[in-house]
């Protein structure tokens, strides 16, 4: 008996250029990679804000149609949380986590590219929409029936939900890599109340993704069989519950949230003791903290749903959960204020930045456990009180933290400071403007402005508010491009930084900037929670030494490899077949996408390892 085998070609060796960026396996390329895309997606948001800030500046404008006008708020919406923020906080993930635990890379570097490409194919899906004549228009929650054949025939929809299907299948890979590589690759030393807080974080909000995400999953799955396949899951005239779609979306929803806002609470727990020259104070019980926060997000789904009818006793249960959620993350800014108290605060811009998020962070979480009470929500619901919520939450609280990230860890990643005097003149700017763009929509939502309104009537009222909030909105937008700015010249042109400029505490700062390709010579041995601190501090060698690897024997790293990339095309060619899946086209498409993520797969699994040693 025979056995068909199928050749697949070697894997390439050393490949340069573009070629190099496309096949790279490398956590910290990838890293740069998500952080770049990341960030040209975060401005094409920001001006799609723009535009809905210019429509709004004053009452009775038609700069854009309403038709446009819907697909704007829903492009800007889910371009910032799933094309923006969440792949920020995987570029830090990919680039440091490795760095942090003492690892020379993650635990499936070719399943981490595959995360990266597919993030990408799902980003484009969504984004050249708005050139094919069907950008989305039923906001990023896509509430039933609205998102309905019945009520919106064309296939805005239908991208939104491919697009976020793919982007779904990137972050559970990724999820599930960084769990593996946590758990089973750090240092020797380094058990679990040793590891650094932002990778405490990033393992709280993997194992978030790996349980939230399949819950939007079936859901998304539920609306592609209504649209595509003419089935009944939230139909109302077929007898289906609209209401079905708002629980599994909110049982999502919220958990991602915390996905969102917990890498930024990591980023804060190592800019603060940093710049504090202190060790953060509570280490455990910030622990504990994240671990309560990551447990208690799926407990307050329905303060979403206050206004749709669950009644007193479930109305009562989640306004309870939601005020007790306050609690963990109170413990956290109470942790940061107590490590910044008696410390020798060094006020350099990540600094700025970690204290501009307390500050919005606190008033974002205020807003929020004001509707916890399900009287005082009804009246928020749907109004620019929400809007100026989330967003004190997201930009003063995600944001804030991942530009505070940037200007931590620019140094290791590119060896060259970012410019101090930009870097304080974008924190000022960003930090006022967020203010005068956002603060205004408390006083708009309380006087009744709903949410999503095209336009609206001179004699309303908001007229003023409505000004500032847009002229802000222009200012934040000018003072992204200061920060884009002072990123493209400081790569170019910043001071030389050391391995450590920051005298900081973590692994990643015991190497070289920017670190090796190995990333560690000789794996580090840890003592300690704060080892290279404690090292620094004590005059001994907590983090170098023995791993039981001789310094002669060369140092193995992962082939960059083909089949990540050419998956992760299959899947971007699958998912607009079966946008256009009403034609015959649309199907052949579908399948010769499945073909070839299929085919991709199979030389994957069977990719030869081709050693540096064996070439």
């Amino acid at each position: 008996m025979t056995t068909l085998t199928i050749p697949v070609p070697q894997r390439p060796v050393h490949p340069t250029g573009i070629w190099g960026w496309i096949t790279t396996i490398d956590h910290k390329r990838i890293g740069i990679l998500y952080g770049i895309t990341a960030l040209i997606m975060f401005v094409s948001g920001g001006l799609e804000a723009l535009y809905i800030r210019a429509q709004l500046a004053l009452p009775e404008q038609d700069l854009v149609s309403p038709e446009v006008y819907n697909q704007l708020f829903t492009m800007h919406a889910t371009t910032m949380i799933f094309l923006a923020i969440m792949p920020l906080g995987a570029a830090f993930f990919n680039y440091l986590i490795p760095l942090q635990i003492g690892a020379r890379d993650v635990a499936f570097p070719r399943l981490n590219a595959f995360s990266y490409w597919t993030f990408l194919s799902g980003a484009l899906v969504l984004k050249l929409s708005w050139f094919l004549g069907g950008a989305p228009n039923a906001g990023w929650f896509g509430y039933a029936p609205i998102t309905g054949q019945a009520y919106n025939p064309g296939h805005g929809i239908d991208f939104w939900v491919m697009s976020l299907q793919v982007l779904g299948i990137a972050s559970l890979a990724a999820a599930l890599n960084f769990i593996v590589t946590i758990v089973n690759m750090r240092a020797p030393g380094m058990s679990l109340m040793r590891m650094p807080l932002f990778t405490w974080m990033t393992l709280i909000t993997s194992i978030l993704l790996v349980l939230a995400f399949p819950v939007i999953t079936v859901a998304l799955i539920e609306l592609m069989m209504d649209r595509m396949f003419g089935m009944n899951f939230f139909v109302p005239t077929a007898g289906a519950n609209p209401l079905l779609w708002q629980h599994l979306f909110w049982v999502f929803g919220h958990p991602e949230v915390y996905i969102l806002i917990l890498p930024a609470m990591g980023i804060i727990s190592e800019v603060v003791p940093t710049f504090s020259k202190k060790p953060l104070f509570g280490y455990p019980v910030v622990v504990l903290s994240g671990i309560v926060i990551g447990f208690m997000g799926w407990m307050v789904w329905s303060h979403h749903m206050f206004t749709v009818g669950l009644g007193p006793v479930a109305n009562a249960v989640f306004a309870i959960t939601t005020m007790l959620i306050g609690v963990p993350t109170g413990v956290k800014i109470f942790s940061w204020m107590g490590t910044m108290w008696g410390g020798s605060i060094d006020f350099k811009s990540p600094m700025l930045f970690a204290l501009g998020f307390i500050w919005l962070f606190i008033i974002g979480g205020l807003s929020g456990v004001m509707h916890s009470f399900a009287a005082s929500d009804a009246q928020q619901q749907d109004t620019y009180f929400i809007v100026a919520h989330i967003h004190y939450v997201l930009f003063g609280g995600s944001i804030m933290a991942l530009l505070c990230g940037a200007y931590y860890w620019f140094p290791k990643m590119s060896g060259r400071f970012m410019n101090e005097g930009l870097g304080k003149l974008n924190f000022w700017l960003v930090f006022i403007s967020m203010n005068i763009t956002f603060f205004p929509m408390h006083f708009t939502g309380l006087d009744g402005m709903p949410r999503r309104i095209y336009t609206y009537d001179s004699e309303m009222g908001w007229d003023f508010w409505n000004l500032i909030s847009s002229i802000g909105s222009f200012a934040l937008g000018f003072s992204v491009l200061v920060f884009i700015i002072n990123l493209i010249v400081s790569s170019k042109k910043g001071e030389i930084a050391s391995g450590d400029p920051w005298d900081a505490r973590t692994l990643e700062w015991s190497i070289s900037s920017p670190p090796p390709e190995y990333n560690f010579a000789k794996i580090p041995v840890v003592h300690s929670i704060d080892p290279f601190w404690v090292e620094k501090r004590e005059g001994t060698k907590t983090v170098s030494g023995g791993s039981g690897e001789d310094d002669e024997h060369d140092i193995h790293l992962p082939q960059p490899s083909y089949w990540p990339f050419v998956a992760s095309i299959g899947l971007f060619i699958g998912a607009y077949g079966l946008i256009y899946s009403e034609a015959i086209a649309g199907i052949v498409v579908a399948t010769i996408g499945g073909f070839i993520t299929m085919v991709a797969i199979y030389a994957w699994s069977f990719e030869p390892v081709n050693d540096p040693e064996e070439v």
